[in-house]
């Protein structure tokens, strides 16, 4: 069984490893990203390390920084944005403080996004504020996952940014078809080379099972696809500019969040 104390060490490995790769590189921008891991990586570590109500902490402020993000893309005003909020977080408390009643909190969540533009007499937008709310809640309300995963969701969060990686850099190398209209740059070649690394990281973690597996190699790029559809539709090329090197947090985490839906429904 994996824990956060033996996935402690891999971390400083591979941010130790990282540092020397950007600092030969002397790229500015790997280097501005690479501070902005050495800050983070620690601060998640140390949440998981907490266990239980560390991990709700953390799914609490990412969720809401997500939602933040996924309104301002979806153009919700701050009523539809502070309800969707409120609904993920109940979501992620239900996991933590009610196991087993996170369907009927997020059923209640739903209703409670849709009364928004509902109550509102809303007419002219009232349908796109409801099918963007109820997507927000099914897309971000996965982040209560993280809560019973502890050291699994570490370890696949590890993965799938590798595999995200490696698929960044060999794909134009390598070349070939593309993935998907969705996101011309990103090529079959690299997503498949991005899983096997993925799958590689798991391997040396000793948490390589079938659906971790499946997690990281299927619902790893499929995350990272509907994030460019939300961003494609809201003609936005990051969901945020206050991550250093890397645009919003949805930009961090848009792979995670499927791959943790996958892994959710296979075990």
């Amino acid at each position: 069984m994996i824990t956060v104390a033996s996935l402690a060490p891999y971390l400083g490995g591979a941010l130790g490893l990282a540092g020397i790769a950007v600092a030969a590189s002397r790229r500015r921008e790997l280097l501005t990203r690479w501070c902005a891991w050495a800050v983070g990586v620690p601060l998640v570590t140390g949440a998981f390390w907490l266990g239980r109500p560390g991990a709700a902490a953390l799914a609490l402020v990412v969720a809401v920084i997500a939602v933040l993000e996924f309104g301002r893309l979806m153009s919700l005003g701050w009523a539809d944005q502070g309800v969707l909020a409120s609904a993920v977080a109940g979501v992620v408390l239900a996991t933590w403080l009610a196991p087993g009643q996170e369907l009927r909190v997020a059923a209640l969540g739903a209703l409670a996004v849709a009364a928004v533009p509902l109550l509102s007499g809303d007419t002219e937008h009232g349908g796109r504020r409801l099918g963007s709310g109820l997507l927000g809640l099914a897309w971000l309300g996965v982040l209560a996952a993280l809560v019973p995963l502890g050291a699994s969701a570490l370890a696949l969060f590890m993965a799938v940014s590798v595999a995200d990686i490696v698929a960044y850099f060999a794909g134009p190398r390598l070349g070939g078809p593309r993935l998907s209209p969705l996101s011309p740059a990103k090529r079959w070649s690299g997503t498949l080379a991005g899983a096997a690394a993925g799958l590689g990281v798991l391997a040396v973690l000793s948490a390589l099972t079938w659906p971790m597996a499946i997690a990281v190699a299927v619902g790893g790029p499929a995350g990272d696809l509907v994030e460019s559809m939300i961003k494609r539709g809201a003609q936005a090329k990051d969901t945020g500019h206050w991550l250093p090197g890397s645009g919003g947090l949805l930009d961090r985490i848009d792979s995670l969040l499927i791959a943790l839906a996958v892994l959710l429904v296979l075990r």
